[in-house]
């Protein structure tokens, strides 16, 4: 664990620094997977009003993002509410110090202050530490939702918050 100070905190999808970021998260995400595998919210999309998008800083430097996209009820929730979890990373400099952990429960304590009380998200299978992550947290597998498609290469999961 690090001795400096991380702090969490909102920032606006469009800064510099979180686009730099999120070119990083694509690039890794498109060694991986073909592009129409890809389910990705760009930047315009994060700047949305559902959507809540946070940072983790360290020293001034922005070190990891994740957000939230509050979603309504669907068949595939029991038309159930849901916030889904997405574009989570912590840059490999930064990682093992908890970052994405800190994110993720303040992404949750986000949503169940907004009345959100289940979480989803797709992660592909070949994220081995995404999968950890959010398998550590408490996310538990589930069939697919919000019109992804099945298709192998996905990993869905929920949490009850």
């Amino acid at each position: 664990m690090s001795s400096r100070e991380i702090l969490i905190r909102p920032e606006r999808p469009d800064h510099p620094q979180v686009v730099a970021m999120l070119a990083e998260l694509d690039a890794y995400l498109a060694s991986l997977y073909e592009p129409e595998d890809n389910h990705i919210l760009d930047v315009q999309a994060l700047l949305a009003p559902e959507i809540d998008f946070l940072v983790a800083q360290e020293q001034g430097g922005l070190i990891g993002c994740g957000a939230t996209r509050r979603m309504p009820g669907e068949p595939d929730t029991a038309d159930q509410p849901y916030g889904e979890i997405k574009r989570m990373f912590v840059h490999p400099a930064a990682r093992g110090q908890r970052v994405a952990q800190r994110l993720l429960a303040q992404l949750e304590e986000r949503l169940k202050a907004g009345g959100v009380s289940l979480a989803l998200l797709e992660t592909g299978r070949d994220q081995l530490e995404a999968v950890r992550l959010y398998e550590r947290s408490g996310y538990v597998l589930r069939g697919a939702f919000g019109g992804y498609p099945d298709n192998g290469l996905s990993l869905f999961y929920e949490k009850r918050l």
